[in-house]
């Protein structure tokens, strides 16, 4: 393809120049974490190709200490620059780690850079792997280290509703369906099933987690393994399992494993689907919240910054705001994800390098979401008794406790009379002589939000 300048004291080679002039795309890169897992996937490489015999040992020492300046000392992260939006699968990713590792070790061998001489970006850095099967690994160890934190998080947010829940039993508040008043339900009700959501999501995530844990590494090409050593495959993932502290295994088909992009997808399935659940908690939070004169303002959000440039003392449920925002975010990276999924073709899917970028974004930033909100929102609710208690005994869903003392229609007339007249349907039901005065304080109370019946 011709000859190319490289910058002179550039770590990576004309391969990734060439990359550089390519895609000048987005600017965006793959986040640091994918670069450890690559550069990890390297390092351990030139460990089992030499314990295979296949390397020589200085060489593959020069690419462990070439790989150990990446990952134990932060150092030519900056030289990770090829687009996001790239070469199909990630070629141009693979070669710009294989240069910049080649190029290190020739300074670590007292080479100038670019002599390849004693250590090869495709020969030796490369060696017994494909870009097909060094990125969707990459792929899976890097989403698997960011997913220890938001799980994590999401732990700490399910353990910090679960308190409030039992902060919140003794309050009792309206139901709403269809955003119309519903029979009696108590803060606590509402909060528990709040962390039961997100329980039951925290299980889903893990589940689709530790499809992750299977690996294609030794498949090569697409699949077969061919150039590598019989024995590659297995002590690749048990050298990777020890690096990164996981568990990962050898995939049993490697040809599928290759070119099947739904174990990614069922992640990011899953990731969609927290998101779903955490928007509904929050939206269910800002309506609860809101007012403070004219709205619900059942429950009170911490204040954590001013709302409105030009209304003195508003207050807005900001945190919220942005977990939603988060959240749409994230749905939208699974869409994305998702078509580039089922967009592989025969024995490889070219999509890969979007797959890891929103994969990883979105793991990134919910993690993050929820470190915050925990912090400066969730831990921090308080309950509005006095409010709550006004709405339950002003809701007309208490008549419908009244069904099995004097039926429906009688109970529906009763909730006829308290709206037009705007009294409660204690006041009526006293006044109809359906129940004594004693008797409302006893049945309606506590026992209207757990099954029972009330019977004269």
């Amino acid at each position: 393809m011709g000859e190319l300048q490289v910058p002179k004291n550039a770590f990576y080679g004309v391969q990734t120049q060439r990359a550089i002039e390519n895609w000048k795309i987005s600017g965006m890169r793959e986040p640091p974490v994918f670069v450890q897992a690559y550069v990890m996937i390297k390092r351990a490489a030139a460990k089992v190709n030499q314990e295979l015999k296949m390397l020589a040992e200085d060489k593959a020492k020069s690419i462990i200490q070439a790989a150990d300046q990446i990952l134990k000392e932060n150092k030519h992260l900056d030289q990770f620059v090829v687009d996001v939006y790239q070469a199909g699968a990630g070629t141009s990713f693979n070669m710009n780690t294989n240069e910049v590792l080649a190029n290190v070790a020739a300074e670590i061998s007292g080479k100038e850079l670019g002599d390849y001489s004693f250590v090869h970006p495709n020969d030796h850095v490369n060696m017994a792997q494909s870009t097909n099967d060094s990125f969707p690994t990459a792929i899976k160890v890097s989403v698997l280290m960011e997913h220890q934190e938001l799980s994590k998080s999401l732990k700490k947010c399910i353990k910090i509703l679960q308190a409030k829940s039992k902060e919140f039993d003794s309050i009792l508040m309206s139901g709403r369906t269809h955003l119309q008043d519903a029979v009696p339900i108590r803060l606590g009700q509402s909060f528990g099933a709040f962390a039961d959501t997100l329980e039951k999501e925290d299980q889903r995530l893990n589940e689709a987690a530790k499809e992750l844990e299977f690996l294609n590494i030794g498949g090569t090409a697409v699949g077969t393994g061919m150039n590598s050593h019989p024995e590659y495959a297995q002590k690749m993932a048990a050298e990777l399992s020890q690096l990164t502290q996981l568990s990962l295994k050898k995939g049993k088909n490697l040809v599928e494993l290759s070119q099947n992009m739904s174990d990614l997808a069922f992640y990011s399935a899953a990731l969609r689907n927290l998101c779903l659940s955490l928007t509904k908690i929050a939206n269910d939070l800002r309506l609860m919240s809101s007012g403070p004169t004219t709205g619900i303002a059942e429950i009170q959000l911490p204040t954590v910054q001013p709302g409105s440039s030009i209304m003195p003392g508003k207050v807005n449920p900001v945190m919220m705001e942005m977990l939603n925002m988060v959240c749409f975010e994230v749905i939208g990276h699974d869409t994305t994800v998702s078509y580039a999924a089922q967009a592989g073709q025969f024995q490889l899917n070219v999509m890969m390098p979007i797959i890891a970028y929103n994969l990883l974004m979105s793991v990134q930033i919910l993690s993050n979401a929820l470190q915050v909100v925990n912090e400066k929102c969730f831990s921090g609710i308080k309950a509005n008794p006095e409010r709550c208690q006004a709405y339950f005994e002003g809701s007309m869903g208490l008549a419908t406790a009244l069904n099995t003392v004097v039926g429906y229609e009688k109970a529906a007339t009763v909730v006829k009379k308290a709206v037009s007249e705007k009294r409660s349907i204690a006041e009526i039901v006293i006044e109809m002589g359906y129940l004594s005065e004693a008797e409302v304080k006893k049945y309606f109370s506590k026992n209207l939000t757990e099954p029972g019946f009330i019977k004269k």
